[in-house]
């Protein structure tokens, strides 16, 4: 008979989501969502308007602006820092911009061992000081009610930008030269591998308290080369994070990789729409679980939002460590009521601790 144990009569965001992350007892679920700072609110959309995004990522001021937006609008339990995963490339002195309608584009593409061996490793705070700054503003406005999560792009999928120099469908570059290249690609793994922990160490230094790593493309490869070429560089950055804040594995398309992605080390892990809460529970074990709602479900009348926001809670059982999340980012046209009510709804549920 499996021990029930009492949950805490109330909880702030903050130690609801960061209790969640370690499977502990909580009042209730604890709900955020990727992608929240921007987009769908129509306040972020009059500051780009007048600023790009990697001005808005550097200026302090704006980046925890954003960052705290959908904690007022939504009631989230936690707010996530508004940047990117190319932030790292400043430090490392890769060219870059990210093109509206595009995304990131890579200058000049890292493609040989020249390329691999000219990028730099530096201290994560000479590369974006500026981050770490708004991080620190961050805390000081949420005084501890709602969690700072921080996150860092993982190193493949960051290794597939900067070998493909933008953002692409079949990653032919990416795997021609993880194929026939091995030793160059293991070269430029281990150089991202370094920069990120760098990274997300100094993220947790100025504040954050838990972090994300986000593998947006993982699912582009097979089980067996995830093992090979990609599974141990996840393993040590996580490996390097242990015990200092809870951590979280994220990735899409990857039904097939989530025994391998449970086995890197992660506190819980992120799962996307393709397959029900409860069956992914099931095979990533001891672990908690963050999801795994379907994004596209957003832009549907809100008898549908509702019905899925309560299966996917269903799925979850009430067991302790779950996160309710989106299984990818909120989609620009997603109503901001709609989020807000997601909000509402999840935490109307009392949790169950078993």
């Amino acid at each position: 008979m499996t021990a029930v144990c009492e949950a805490p009569a109330a909880m702030t965001g903050a130690t609801r989501f960061l209790a969640a992350a370690q499977r502990q007892p909580v009042d209730r679920t604890p709900v955020w969502f990727m992608r929240q700072a921007g987009r769908c609110l129509a306040a972020y959309r009059e500051l780009r308007e007048r600023y790009d995004i990697l001005t808005m990522t550097r200026t302090p001021e704006l980046c925890a602006r954003v960052t705290l937006m959908p904690v007022h609008e939504f009631g989230v339990d936690a707010a996530v820092l508004y940047a990117d995963i190319m932030l790292p490339l400043f430090g490392m002195g890769v060219p870059f911009s990210i093109d509206p309608g595009l995304g990131p584009v890579i200058h000049a593409p890292v493609r040989d061992t020249a390329a691999v061996r000219a990028l730099r490793i530096v201290d994560a705070e000479e590369a974006t000081p500026e981050l770490f700054e708004a991080i620190r503003l961050i805390r000081g406005e949420l005084d501890g009610h709602t969690a700072v999560l921080g996150f860092a792009g993982a190193p493949f999928t960051v290794a597939s930008y900067l070998i493909e120099g933008r953002p692409t469908k079949d990653f032919a570059r990416s795997k021609a030269l993880m194929y026939g290249q091995p030793a160059v690609w293991h070269e430029l793994m281990e150089t991202l591998t370094e920069v990120t922990i760098r990274y997300l160490r100094a993220q947790i230094a100025a504040g954050v308290q838990a972090v994300q790593l986000f593998d947006s493309w993982i699912g582009a490869l097979g089980a067996a080369e995830y093992g090979e070429y990609v599974l141990p560089y996840v393993r040590r950055i996580f490996g390097g994070l242990a015990g200092a804040v809870p951590t979280i594995h994220f990735g899409t398309s990857t039904v097939h990789l989530l025994e391998a992605m449970a086995g890197a080390g992660s506190d819980a892990v992120s799962v996307d729409w393709r397959l029900r809460l409860d069956q992914a529970w099931a095979r990533i074990g001891d672990h908690a679980i963050q999801g795994n709602l379907d994004p596209t479900i957003c832009l549907a009348p809100w008898p549908v939002v509702e019905r899925e926001t309560r299966r996917v809670l269903a799925e979850a059982g009430g067991r302790a460590g779950h996160i309710f999340n989106l299984g990818h980012g909120v989609l620009a046209d997603t109503p901001s009521d709609t989020l807000a009510r997601i909000v509402e709804l999840v935490h109307a549920q009392t949790a169950v601790t078993a």
